[in-house]
């Protein structure tokens, strides 16, 4: 299944507060091409997926960075971005994971990339600050065992960079995510936009975006994200990886007319079950 939807942790309520207190942090994240003057000045970082395991620096300065994700693996690969509280280490992290218990409190989730099909790429653009982070893939292999449980996690450490930019250019489109809706600003035309990403959630959620190949509907972009058998019914087209409450994140896209699907993976804190199934999944048509 495509579910990004760290199945490895349960969300119990408690961590709604937990994620109200990390989500203030100001990390923000994601765009496929900053406006001229900020990717003129935006770091550089280049993250190779593989069946499993991420190819990336160990060390890259604080600030404004252009992430590319390149999916060489024969599988979906995203990136998810986790910021550690200081003095955790990834092994901390791995440790936390395999106890099958909530997310621990010292983890915040500060997006990252979408999942590109093999042979593709994602671009998003974040404001790191210093710190030490994990690179994660939380999608299930057909076996049903996550990639993460397989290798597929990175750490990296953020060092600090007083000069460098943090600011995302301003957003035409701003799509406010919740329990358990996405709500545009403004109706999502085409050509070319800056979308604003938003958690206005108390939960941790995400958006994933496809677009539909013709004559197919969100209907069979569920049922064939359960086993990714066969051909895909649409083509990864946007989005960004889980966020805190609070966190906000900007993609520039290129909208061509046609219909596309939003989906949020992610587990509830309440029973567990993924937010598409509490209606987090609609289809738009753009003309």
């Amino acid at each position: 299944m495509l579910h990004s939807s760290l199945r490895a942790w349960a969300f119990p309520t408690s961590l709604i507060g937990i994620a109200l207190v990390v989500g203030c942090r100001a990390e923000s994240s994601a765009t496929h091409d900053a406006q001229p003057a900020a990717a003129r000045a935006a770091h550089q970082m280049t993250i190779v997926a593989r069946n499993f395991a991420f190819d990336a620096p160990d060390t890259i300065p604080a600030g404004l960075t252009t992430l590319t994700l390149t999916n060489q693996g024969t599988e979906y690969h995203h990136a998810t971005l986790i910021r550690l509280d200081d003095g955790k280490t990834i092994a901390d992290l791995s440790t936390a994971m395999a106890e099958h218990g909530p997310p621990p409190s010292w983890i915040t989730f500060v997006g990252g990339s979408s999942a590109p099909e093999p042979g593709r790429e994602s671009t998003i653009t974040t404001a790191f600050e210093p710190g030490n982070y994990a690179i994660i893939c939380f999608i299930p292999s057909s076996d049903g065992v996550p990639h993460f449980a397989k290798g597929m996690m990175k750490a990296f450490t953020v060092v600090p960079d007083p000069s460098a930019p943090t600011e995302l250019p301003e957003a035409d489109v701003i799509v406010s995510l919740t329990d358990y809706d996405f709500t545009f600003s403004t109706p999502l035309t085409a050509g070319q936009h800056r979308i604003l990403i938003r958690n206005d959630g108390p939960q941790i959620h995400e958006l994933y975006m496809a677009k539909l190949e013709p004559g197919k509907t969100l209907g069979d972009f569920l049922a064939w994200s359960e086993t990714l058998k066969g051909p895909a019914p649409s083509t990864t087209f946007s989005g960004v990886a889980n966020l805190n409450p609070g966190h906000q994140n900007l993609v520039t896209v290129d909208v061509t007319p046609g219909d596309y699907v939003l989906i949020c993976f992610v587990p509830d804190a309440g029973d567990g079950k993924p937010h598409f199934a509490h209606g987090m999944a609609k289809q738009i048509t753009v003309s």
